[in-house]
């Protein structure tokens, strides 16, 4: 399984992103999705996840202002980014997990000035 997050970049406090994330191989739609992060001198932290069949949840911190949503018959799971804030800028990794296993692709940057 490879992953390959896509569309960080810099943008100011109140603005909105959508990160991509391309899944290879055939498990995609029975797989769940998940988007984490790691800011500056921080641990690495959950953003939020959706299943195969397109529930999601989100940490506290994002919630209201960052959406997921996926694209089984493209293999591509998105993350909508809206209202963001400074304390928003990390590195955003996609995770795909079935039956016990996780995979990560490498990171995004996405910095968010004041």
């Amino acid at each position: 399984v490879q992953l390959q997050a896509s569309g960080g970049g810099l943008v100011q406090a109140g603005d909105s992103l959508r990160l991509s994330c391309a899944a290879s191989g055939s498990i995609f739609s029975r797989s769940v999705m998940a988007w984490h992060r790691q800011g500056p001198g921080k641990e690495r932290e959950p953003v939020g996840m959706i299943s195969g069949g397109g529930i999601t949840n989100y940490a506290d911190s994002v919630k209201g202002r960052f959406a997921i949503s996926r694209d089984n018959a493209n293999n591509t799971v998105y993350l909508q980014m809206n209202s963001l804030k400074v304390e928003d800028t990390a590195v955003y990794y996609c995770g795909l997990m079935l039956r016990g296993q996780s995979y990560w692709g490498r990171g995004t940057l996405v910095t968010v000035s004041s």
